[in-house]
């Protein structure tokens, strides 16, 4: 195993760097959006937050820039920052759009990942099983990031990569907003832990069938917030 491999010595700017303080600021203000303890709607400014979260107004400012771009937050010059309302038709087209490059990353982290990372993958995989058994919701959501970041780091498409991270903390709000039953939490656990232990197992096409069954029960589960909601509205599980 080469340095560069080893999990204990990652390559610079790796998942494992120490963040820097605008990706300190992101990761918090990330997760109090998708948890809700930024409400939709609510309107905060760089200020606020900075306090809120002991961390200077230029790292803060910078997160928020890339919370707009992940249509998280909007921000509006010399009003503030508004957190932007939980919207099943832009879940769908996110959902729509994840489908295909959260397929196209499955199938290439099987192909590329190294072997500290398919270990990694695979023991993520047994974590998110666990977590959702305790019911440990956040902890799930928490695990959902990290294996989307490590399925990204894996398949090594740059350009795929961050296409589709701007969508992930959208969809991962979605379902903490309508989450309701435990063995929601569980299916979609299992779901998860199927395409991590696929790309472990270097299985291409297990792993893009498991992205797509993940992606369908997200779709149904979206869908079923509005039962009414028009067939021709949206992708179809």
């Amino acid at each position: 195993m080469t340095n560069a491999e080893s999990p204990s010595a990652p390559p610079p700017g790796g998942p494992w760097a120490a963040p820097t303080l605008t990706e300190a600021a992101y990761a918090r203000l990330e997760e109090m959006i998708v948890t809700l303890d930024l409400a939709p709607g609510s309107v905060v400014s760089e200020a606020i937050l900075g306090r809120l979260l002991g961390i200077g107004t230029t790292p803060v400012r910078e997160a928020l820039q890339r919370l707009a771009r992940e249509h998280l937050v909007q921000i509006l010059p010399r009003r503030g920052v508004v957190v932007t309302g939980v919207d099943l038709h832009h879940q769908l087209h996110v959902l729509e759009t994840r489908r295909e490059l959260d397929r196209m990353i499955a199938r290439a982290a099987a192909r590329r990942a190294r072997p500290p990372e398919r270990a990694a993958l695979a023991r993520l995989a047994g974590e998110m099983t666990e977590t959702a058994r305790t019911a440990d919701l956040r902890g799930f959501l928490r695990q959902d990031g990290q294996l989307n970041q490590a399925l990204a780091q894996a398949a090594r498409n740059p350009v795929a990569a961050a296409s589709v991270a701007s969508l992930h903390a959208v969809a991962r709000r979605f379902w903490f907003y309508h989450h309701r039953a435990e063995d929601e939490l569980v299916e979609t656990a299992a779901l998860h832990a199927a395409v991590a232990n696929a790309v472990a197992e270097a299985q291409e096409a297990a792993a893009a069938e498991a992205s797509d069954r993940l992606i369908g029960q997200m779709i149904r589960f979206a869908r079923g917030t509005v039962p009414t909601l028009d067939p021709d509205e949206g992708p179809m599980a």
